[in-house]
């Protein structure tokens, strides 16, 4: 009997063989990187633009005052207001979904983009009312805002999470402006609660909760996409 050769067709796995069965699993990550980077660019632009249309409403009924070499842009507002505010927007609305997912709550109460418009109406009136709507003392003002405020959160969000993040955000918000304050950055014309207006925490809290809104939607948004693209491919 002689030797018998026997040679088998099958090749060796390559890496060219192994890359698709993590190719998914690498596009999956990049693009929800890639979101993210979106949805925080989105948000951050959003904030800037609500803190340039509500600060030139509080500049313009002297609420707030800033010294007179800081004031360097059209709008009549310090330049590092907007950014700041822009970026706690951005850390805001992307936190809100992702303390939804890790409680497990998803938030499914009025998902839909023209409520979260009204939320934004809501809010911008809020902070209208609070630089033009003259109140007999401010006692009566805060109290006001702090009811407008929490109807906000009950018509828009209900969630405990969405409240307890609320304030907490707010209170660390408005220590943080009780610094600057404190600092000389910046002045209120009258302040009745440790060098600030007693009302600023409602309008914090006000804002949280519609950035937060805003967060969850443009999450929503995206699920969506993405689960439909995985459902084509």
């Amino acid at each position: 009997m002689g030797d018998s050769t026997v040679v088998s067709d099958q090749q060796p796995p390559g890496p060219s063989q192994t890359t698709p069965s993590r190719g998914p699993y690498i596009a999956v990550i990049t693009n929800r990187n890639t979101n993210l980077v979106i949805r925080g660019f989105m948000l951050f632009s959003i904030g800037v633009f609500l803190a340039l249309v509500l600060n030139l409403l509080q500049v313009q009924r002297n609420v707030t005052l800033f010294p007179p070499d800081v004031i360097s842009s059209i709008f009549s507002s310090a330049w590092w207001v907007p950014p700041c505010c822009g970026t706690a927007s951005a850390m805001i609305g992307l936190l809100y979904p992702c303390i939804d997912s890790r409680l497990g709550e998803p938030h499914k109460f009025k998902r839909e983009w023209s409520s979260v418009m009204r939320c934004v109406a809501v809010f911008v009136g809020i902070n209208h009312a609070s630089a033009k709507v003259d109140f007999a003392n401010n006692v009566q003002l805060s109290l006001t805002l702090a009811a407008l405020s929490i109807g906000l959160w009950w018509t828009f969000d209900r969630s405990r999470s969405g409240f307890g993040l609320g304030v907490v955000i707010a209170l660390l918000a408005t220590l943080s402006t009780q610094l600057l304050v404190y600092n000389g950055v910046f002045q209120y014309t009258s302040p009745d609660f440790l060098y600030i207006r007693s009302w600023l925490p409602c309008i914090f809290f006000a804002g949280v909760i519609t950035m937060g809104n805003i967060g969850r939607q443009l999450a929503l948004y995206e699920c969506k996409r993405m689960s439909g693209k995985t459902h084509q491919d």
